[in-house]
């Protein structure tokens, strides 16, 4: 619980935002159609990449980042950090 406690002190508002939209596997592309965003640069660097970075979201293919494929889902703290969320 320390290290969730440590991570949601900070979560930015547009990780929020991400966080509250996730119910699966998804692409960038389809995470900026939920969010209502057109900015993919804008997108990335203020949702994605810190998300990622925080270890609440990971890549389905990390092997691939680039790939066409890609997809991002929850890690175990993403998931208990949207729980936190979420209510």
């Amino acid at each position: 619980m320390e290290v969730t406690t440590e991570v949601t002190t900070e979560v930015t508002t547009e990780v929020k935002r991400l966080l509250n939209v996730i119910t699966g596997d998804h692409s960038r592309a389809e995470f900026q159609e939920m969010l209502g965003l057109k900015n993919v640069e804008h997108f990335r660097k203020a949702y994605l990449l810190p998300a990622i970075s925080a270890g609440l979201v990971e890549m389905t293919r990390p092997d691939k980042p680039k790939s066409r494929l890609q997809k991002y889902r929850l890690t175990a703290t993403g998931l208990t950090v949207q729980k936190i969320y979420t209510k």
